[in-house]
């Protein structure tokens, strides 16, 4: 798996983590989705030079002009809820693209700190020989993204797999690496070097899906 972690070098992606991180600005819940998403925007930018191009004669009002554009296969799967607004962000500039959902989340059966990944739900257009972009915001343990991987990899088999977070743990990095194709790409905005024990990244931001869009039950 080939990782590209971005805030390895300065850029305005700097600006949007930090706000996204910062408990005085995350607590506006429209600034931190459109943030989730601005993030999604640049990573979507940065993954697109690695897409398949193939030449298309545009036509314009003086003459004809040869452009490379990307071929039409990519398919965005997001996990419900707090993929959203990443998803979001990378159909700004994938506007083209099919759409995925699946559900993923974590039951507690003994309502102590021991969970496990309940996946329920999927929707999805066929993913066979398609790029697929699996979407998750906060790469914790990595246990809920090999779940949804093993619950998709029943529907077909995609040509190309590029995974989008917008935080990790290098934990749930090294962990995921065991359980996807070679050909795999980790796209992620930054890296931490910390889970706590409830498996949360650290300092990583807090509940994404809650800061998006309110506590849950």
């Amino acid at each position: 798996m080939k990782i590209h972690h971005l805030a390895k070098e300065k850029s305005i992606l700097n600006k949007f983590l930090a706000e996204i991180r910062n408990v005085a600005v995350q607590k506006d819940s429209m600034r931190f989705r459109r943030n989730i998403e601005r993030i999604g925007e640049v990573l979507g930018y940065e993954l697109s030079k690695k897409l398949s191009f193939k030449n298309k004669d545009i036509k314009t009002p003086l003459g004809v002009k040869a452009i490379e554009t990307p071929v039409k296969d990519v398919i965005l799967c997001s996990i419900l809820r707090a993929g959203l607004p990443l998803h979001n962000g990378l159909l700004n500039y994938f506007d083209d693209a099919e759409n995925a959902f699946i559900s993923a989340y974590r039951h507690h059966p003994n309502n102590d700190e021991e969970f496990e990944i309940v996946v329920e739900y999927f929707a999805s257009p066929s993913i066979d020989g398609k790029t697929l972009l699996l979407v998750d915001p906060m790469l914790a343990t990595g246990r809920s993204l090999v779940a949804v991987y093993e619950a998709i990899k029943k529907y077909g088999t995609p040509k190309k797999i590029e995974i989008v977070s917008v935080i990790g743990s290098a934990e749930g990095v090294k962990y995921i690496k065991g359980f996807f194709p070679e050909n795999t790409d980790l796209w992620i905005a930054d890296i931490d070097e910390g889970l706590n024990d409830k498996g949360y990244i650290v300092p990583g931001l807090g509940d994404a899906g809650d800061l998006a869009y309110g506590s849950k039950m």
